[in-house]
């Protein structure tokens, strides 16, 4: 093999494999000689790629882990496995799966070749998602789209429609996009209404970048804090819940079981801990965490959320003492 960029990027496949290579097997992989492989390993050092090389009659070369993230390279199946797996999570706003996997997926899907494309697409279109809280879902494409868009600072078209139904056409410079745990929102600067907005992701349709560049604009927020303009807006939009439950159960056990935003459990004892936060999340979807949290719980305040529970806690029981005479679905 004497193209040497090839021969490189072909060396480097082999050695992102997890094992350690002899100096011999890589160069009658590579049909040269064991010199050529030393000058290779030497060459994507300086690259920055870290590999390592041990010696010994069975010593050899492997790639570690480095102070930078290198390129990778991926083989049709790793790429079909990665993008799939990013679009899943994406689509749903999982805890965790936040701006940088989106920006991830973007790159990807832009690289793919069109045959991969169309497997990612296959795969998903085959595929039924197991949704959560209200099931609102996302077109991966779309968010692909408004990430790419807030990256590069392009000026955004798409429809929105707002929460009473009312559609509007909307042309927008994309700041951030921002995950919840259980939605995205897209924070913006309106430029039909020349003031900052936030918009719910699973709301936008048809987005498309229209090629026109700018210049950020100053977010009036501390340090221009997405996350935070978000929760202004969401406090806005909404009365807060100021929430306090107690819990026959350790507090890690809650922990795990209710979303780090919904704010700091307590222990109140070895077997029982509170819950005191302001919330600005919904109240039946407060009250559906707190049930999920699978033990015993009273809720102090506020009102209304005591209230709901009632009503949710006596419908959930004739529910349960209706007796066989049911649908019969199992």
């Amino acid at each position: 093999m004497t193209d040497t960029p090839a021969r490189l990027l072909n060396l480097l496949s082999l050695l992102q494999t997890p094992r350690e290579w002899p100096g011999s097997e890589l160069a009658e992989r590579l049909d040269v000689s064991p010199r050529t492989i030393r000058r290779d390993i030497d060459r994507l050092r300086d690259l920055g790629y870290p590999v390592e090389a041990s010696r010994g009659s069975i010593g050899g070369y492997r790639l570690v882990a480095g102070s930078a993230m290198p390129p990778l390279l991926l083989d049709d199946e790793e790429a079909v496995a990665i993008a799939v797996g990013l679009r899943a999570g994406a689509g749903h706003a999982i805890e965790g799966v936040d701006e940088a996997s989106v920006r991830a997926l973007a790159k990807l899907e832009q690289v793919l070749p069109s045959r991969l494309r169309h497997r990612v697409s296959s795969l998903q279109r085959a595929t039924v998602p197991l949704t959560r809280g209200d099931g609102s879902t996302i077109d991966p494409r779309t968010l692909t789209v408004i990430a790419s868009a807030a990256t590069g600072r392009e000026r955004l078209r798409f429809g929105y429609r707002a929460g009473d139904g009312t559609a509007s056409k909307r042309r927008v410079e994309p700041y951030r996009l921002v995950s919840t745990g259980s939605r995205w929102y897209l924070v913006a600067y309106d430029m039909d209404r020349e003031d900052w907005r936030t918009f719910r992701v699973d709301r936008v349709n048809e987005p498309f970048a229209t090629g026109a560049r700018f210049t950020p604009r100053e977010l009036p927020t501390e340090n221009g804090d997405a996350a935070e303009f978000i929760a202004r807006s969401m406090t806005r939009m909404q009365p807060e819940l100021r929430i306090d439950v107690s819990f026959g159960a350790p507090a890690d056990f809650v922990r795990a079981r209710l979303p780090a935003m919904l704010g700091a459990v307590e222990p109140t004892g070895a077997d029982s801990c509170r819950l005191r936060t302001v919330s600005s999340d919904s109240l039946e979807w407060v009250a559906l965490r707190l049930a999920l949290v699978d033990c015993e719980f009273e809720a102090h305040g506020p009102p209304r959320l005591v209230e709901y529970l009632s009503g949710l806690g006596a419908r959930l029981t004739r529910a349960s003492s209706a007796g066989p005479g049911g649908s019969g679905n199992e």
